[in-house]
């Protein structure tokens, strides 16, 4: 499992993001206040999202079809996303995300988000053996900037 560090367990590219989306987004985000105005008035150029802005929310205009389609509930989803065998362990829990965010999304960025396993490390636990797996998210937009950088952790036993 270890051999395979690195490797990309997930890509997509969203369609060029629309100023509505933003709108919407940013209404739906600060709601029951109102959002600020930089988010909603047309006029001033291109929109800007707020951070947490996700333009895969809806569809996706292409995505990375994987080795073998785990099942949802899977806890070797990762491992068989790109093709090796899992560690078989049959509980997972979410362990924690870390973000950093970089160039802002503008209506118009089409984004491309690449998940690549970053690194596991074993402990024991009171359950018994367990397993530290952390995958990093990575987007950028259609010049190669980055807009985000994340690390999920994932806990099995």
């Amino acid at each position: 499992m270890r051999a395979s560090l690195g490797a990309v367990a997930d890509w997509r590219v969203s369609f060029p993001v629309a100023a509505s989306d933003i709108r919407r987004w940013a209404i739906a985000v600060y709601y029951p206040d109102p959002p600020p105005a930089h988010f909603v008035v047309p006029g001033g150029g291109l929109l800007v999202a707020p951070e947490e802005f996700n333009p895969f929310a809806w569809i996706v205009a292409d995505r990375m079809v994987p080795a073998v389609a785990p099942l949802q509930r899977d806890s070797d989803r990762l491992e068989k996303t790109i093709g090796i065998a899992g560690p078989g362990l049959r509980h997972q829990i979410n362990g924690g995300s870390e973000v950093v965010y970089g160039a802002p999304i503008r209506a118009g960025d089409v984004i491309r988000s690449e998940t690549r396993l970053h690194s596991y490390r074993e402990k024991t636990g009171r359950m018994g053996p367990m397993l530290i797996t952390v995958t990093e998210v990575e987007w950028t937009n259609q010049d190669g900037a980055r807009v985000k950088l994340g690390h999920d952790t994932s806990i099995r036993y």
